[in-house]
Parts: structure tokens; C-alpha cells; sequence
């Protein structure tokens, strides 16, 4: 295998990251019930196939008369690769394209034992069985349409790669635009029950307070009155004015305290109607930019999760799976 040519590795790479998406996009199309093109890139490859492919040709070349040792090799170099991959995903792009969470025996959603034991016996299978065909086959194509293949590939590849990293790095930043505004949106409303429920119950604490003025100038006009009654019917009736006036007059500085207070706050909750109705339509603006790309990165991984984004991701794949 050391004597392959760059070209002849480059080859394989690209042959088993197709053999990987057909596996896999088989694989979940039927769980599904419908066709998935599953996958980070939009070419019909899997890169983790492929590298692991090349990875365990390498590894197991020492081992290669023993079979138990190019399952251990191959289980253990591939389980390392697929770890490394995910974690180093999850960091870049803030999404797990892949989640063993719900797998017993796993490692951070990352690996999981089930599918280490298939990457042994899959190490076993392509050493054994595929790759022997595959290179007599790539090793007898004339070499310049060979070097036209891999070329051809490499160029469409390496154009695929980098928009799909573009947009799934563009898809991190609106999922945390969109989380925090969910956040923003949440407070928001906080704020307004509590306006709200603070405006109730001031307008009840004022009428309640003019109610009690009202009886204690009632009551205080009612002594005052009983124990001047026998002095002068002139000043009682002065008396009773002067009350009436002083209650009069108590009710309307309250009442025009109340507006004002009652004025600040409906401006208050106007101000926070229009922050949420502006809140809300950035966020509609920005989870209904879905272009084939993005469309691709959230249809092709149906088990991607986040922690975090978890809402935020739920509802761009749901807007992707209506725009199908």
C-alpha cells in the first residue's frame, strides 16, 4: 500500500467517501420514509468515510496477517478519528452533526460502542474483501484519465468544502443570533406582565385611597359639624362647604396623580410592543434565509443537536423540512 501514488490515494479517498454517502444516505432515507441526502457536503460524499477508509489502510498494514489486529487497529483508530472529528465540529460550527447521546455506552454524544465494534469489523471488511478489487481497478485506469478523475473531483471538492464550511459557520452565528433573541423576547414580555400587573394594581391602590380620603373627610365634616350644630346654622353650612371642597379637591390631585403615573406607563408598554413586534420580525427575517446550502447542512443531518440551540435548530429544520 506505500507504493500507492498520491494521485492513486486521493482516488480512494473520493471512492470511499461516495461508498460512505450511499451507506449512510441508505440508511437514513429508510428510517426517515423518504430520500435524505445525508451528509455536510452537497457532492454525494462523506469526508469521515474516506478519511477513515485511508486511515484504516494505513493502520492495518502492519497488522495485516492477523485479523484480530486490524480489528483493534481499526477500532481503535477509527473510534479516535470519529471523536476528534465531532468534538472539533461541535467547537467550530456549534452543532453535533452527529449525537450518540441516546446510545448506551457512549462518550459525549461523540462515540459510541456500537459503532466502534462496526468500524472493527468494517476495517476487516475493507482490507479483506473491498479495497483488493478497488485498487486493481484504480491501478489499471490509462493515467491521464485517471489524473482527469481525480482532478475533475478535487476541484468540485474542494468548492463544496468550502461553501458548505461558509454556510454552516453563517448557520452557527444565525443560531445564536436567534437564541438570543428568543432570550431578549422572553425578558421583554417579563417586563410587560409586570408593567402590567404594577398599572392594576396602583389604579386599585389610588381608588382605594380616594375611598378612605373620601370617608375620613365625610366622617371628620359629620363630628365637626354635630358639635358646632348648636352654635350657628351659618358656620355649619360654611363647615360642610369647606369640607366638601377640601374632598373635592384631595379626589382630583389624586386622580391627576394617577394619570400621569398611568400616561408613563402606557408609554412604557408602548415602547416595549414595539421592541417585541421589531424583536420578532428580525427573528422571522433571519430563520427564513434558507438557501440550498443551508437547506442541505439542515435536511442532510437529521440527528444534529446542540444544547444550546436546541429551540433555535428545531425551528430552522422544521422551516427546511416546509420548503422542501
Amino acid at each position: 500500500m506505500y507504493e500507492y501514488q498520491w494521485y492513486e490515494w486521493l482516488a480512494y479517498f473520493y471512492i470511499y467517501c461516495f461508498f460512505g454517502w450511499i451507506f449512510e444516505s441508505a440508511y437514513v432515507s429508510i428510517k426517515k420514509g423518504h430520500f435524505v441526502n445525508r451528509g455536510f457536503l452537497r457532492l454525494p460524499m462523506l469526508p469521515i468515510y474516506g478519511t477513515g477508509a485511508v486511515m484504516m489502510l494505513w493502520v492495518s498494514l502492519p497488522v495485516q496477517n492477523s485479523l484480530l489486529m486490524v480489528y483493534i487497529a481499526g477500532f481503535v483508530a477509527a473510534t479516535i478519528l470519529e471523536y476528534v472529528t465531532g468534538w472539533g465540529m461541535e467547537r467550530l460550527f456549534k452543532v453535533k452533526y452527529w449525537d450518540y447521546s441516546n446510545q448506551r455506552f457512549q462518550l459525549n454524544g461523540y462515540i459510541c460502542l456500537s459503532s466502534s465494534i462496526a468500524w472493527g469489523f468494517l476495517t476487516i471488511l475493507l482490507t479483506e474483501v473491498l479495497h483488493p478489487p478497488i485498487a486493481r481497478y484504480v491501478q489499471g485506469l490509462p493515467l491521464g484519465v485517471l489524473l482527469c478523475c481525480v482532478g475533475v473531483i478535487t476541484v468540485l471538492f474542494i468548492l463544496d468544502a468550502a461553501r458548505s464550511v461558509k454556510e454552516a459557520l453563517d448557520l452557527a452565528k444565525v443560531l445564536d443570533a436567534m437564541t438570543n433573541m428568543r432570550a431578549e423576547l422572553d425578558d421583554l414580555q417579563v417586563q410587560m406582565s409586570l408593567l402590567k400587573a404594577e398599572m392594576q394594581q396602583k389604579a386599585a391602590k389610588s381608588r382605594d385611597e380616594s375611598l378612605l380620603r373620601l370617608e375620613l373627610f365625610k366622617s371628620e365634616a359629620e363630628a365637626r359639624t354635630a358639635a358646632l350644630r348648636k352654635e350657628a346654622s351659618a358656620r355649619t353650612a360654611a363647615l360642610k362647604d369647606g369640607a366638601a371642597a377640601r374632598t373635592a379637591a384631595a379626589a382630583e390631585a389624586a386622580a391627576s396623580q394617577l394619570d400621569t403615573w398611568k400616561s408613563g406607563a402606557e408609554e412604557r408598554v408602548s415602547a416595549l410592543s414595539r421592541r417585541l413586534e421589531e424583536l420578532g420580525e428580525r427573528r422571522r427575517n433571519l430563520a427564513g434565509r434558507m438557501n440550498f446550502y443551508r437547506k442541505g447542512l439542515l435536511r442532510g443531518n437529521p440527528s444534529a443537536s446542540s444544547a444550546r440551540f436546541a429551540e433555535a435548530l428545531r425551528e430552522l429544520r422544521e422551516i427546511a423540512e416546509r420548503r422542501r
